[in-house]
């Protein structure tokens, strides 16, 4: 009898890390499911997105150790899907550790270590950090360009 996993992410700026947490989730079943969070679901919980949902469930499905994908839309959603799937684990990263215990009475509930030195927030944070830095030079690089390309027009 296959073991099926189950786990939710937002998987935005796909990393290292996501594919560790996807790895590591895999390997303790036979199937892997993974529900994706909308943009209106991250929206509500206050994150932006750079990568819009379809792209990144594009990105997910195609990640070797996963089965099947699907769309998370809220947080209620867990108990229904753990029973609609025949769920045998549930995984989710360390950072939410005791979060979802009360999943416990439907299936194993496994908290991951998340890989150390990655994480989206942080990629995030260096892209703003780096547009801060540069802006200045891009704009003084737009107005070279556009001066040169203004003779063309």
């Amino acid at each position: 009898m296959s073991r099926i996993v189950l786990t939710y992410g937002t998987f935005d700026l796909f990393h290292v890390g996501h594919l560790n947490l996807l790895r590591r989730a895999k390997s303790l079943g036979d199937y892997l499911i993974v529900g994706i969070s909308t943009d209106k679901f991250n929206s509500g919980k206050g994150k932006k997105t750079i990568i819009d949902f379809k792209d990144r469930m594009e990105i997910v499905k195609s990640v070797r150790y996963v089965d099947e994908t699907f769309a998370e839309s809220s947080w209620k959603q867990k108990i229904s899907d753990i029973r609609r799937y025949k769920v045998d684990t549930f995984v989710i990263g360390d950072d939410w550790k005791g979060k979802f215990d009360y999943l416990k009475e439907l299936c194993e509930v496994v908290y991951l270590p998340r890989t150390m030195g990655v994480s989206s927030s942080g990629l995030k944070g260096l892209l703003k950090q780096s547009k801060d830095l540069h802006s200045e030079e891009m704009r003084k690089a737009l107005e070279i360009i556009s001066a040169a390309i203004e003779p063309f027009q």
